[in-house]
């Protein structure tokens, strides 16, 4: 049996865990498009735990995307109950939502999402800014995190002076800038060439040996083999799963 415990008979009571970090009961996600419903999500239950590395896999339209949304509090489920530690987030308003967002998770995207106008450690920064943190703290650790990921020669370059697999790098200092519960990943490589793409998930393996739980989508195999656990979705199902035993 898996760390996973999914749910056969969609009970959004099933018991989970004491460390379930993120833990999803019964979620759905339809979309109104005109006078069609999408499911994207069809009644998911399944829980994710402190230290472990999960890649969510499935086609296009699988529901992978609309699962990480979830996860990431960036969409509400329809329904279902959504423990992020232990805090049911699909019911906090959209303020609260934010400060969860904000103090809990941390995000890797495809494209970087770094602001091309800010410098390395202003990007590193920018979560800290928005916590209230103080400005010699938040530069500290910006440096420490630029160190700790081959960047601190690169602190007071912009994104354009940088390659690719550095601003991913940047990208992955800032996720982890708020130390947060949770490390989301969205095809975290889409715009690395393959040489690259290593570094990069090797740098995730290495930050989950170090104790960081992380949740990354993506649709190639090869990638996913540096998780220890690989979810595989289907028409808003869960399909299989696949990963070390407990």
């Amino acid at each position: 049996m898996t760390h996973a415990q999914t749910s056969t008979t969609k009970d959004p009571q099933a018991p989970t865990r004491d460390d379930a970090v993120a833990d999803l009961r019964d979620i759905t996600k339809v979309y109104e498009m005109g006078v069609a419903s999408v499911h994207a999500l069809a009644g998911v239950s399944i829980s994710f735990h402190s230290g472990e590395f999960w890649a969510i896999m499935g086609a296009s339209g699988s529901g992978k995307s609309t699962m990480l949304n979830v996860l990431g509090c960036l969409d509400r489920p329809t329904s279902g109950r959504y423990l992020l530690e232990g805090q049911n987030v699909a019911a906090l308003d959209d303020d609260a939502l934010s400060e969860s967002r904000l103090r809990r998770l941390g995000f890797i995207f495809q494209s970087f999402n770094l602001i091309p106008q800010l410098t390395v450690r202003e990007n590193i920064e920018l979560p800290l800014y928005y916590l209230g943190w103080e400005v010699a703290e938040s530069a500290q650790r910006a440096a420490e995190l630029a160190d700790r990921l081959g960047l601190g020669d690169r602190l007071d370059h912009r994104p354009t002076e940088l390659s690719g697999g550095q601003q991913q790098r940047v990208a992955v200092a800032r996720a982890l800038a708020n130390d947060p519960a949770v490390l989301l990943a969205d095809e975290p490589t889409g715009n690395l060439d393959s040489t690259t793409s290593k570094q990069i998930m090797v740098l995730l393996a290495e930050l989950n040996a170090q104790g960081k739980t992380i949740i990354m989508v993506t649709h190639e195999p090869d990638l996913a083999s540096y998780a220890s656990h690989q979810l595989h979705l289907r028409d808003g199902l869960i399909d299989r799963i696949d990963g070390a035993a407990v």
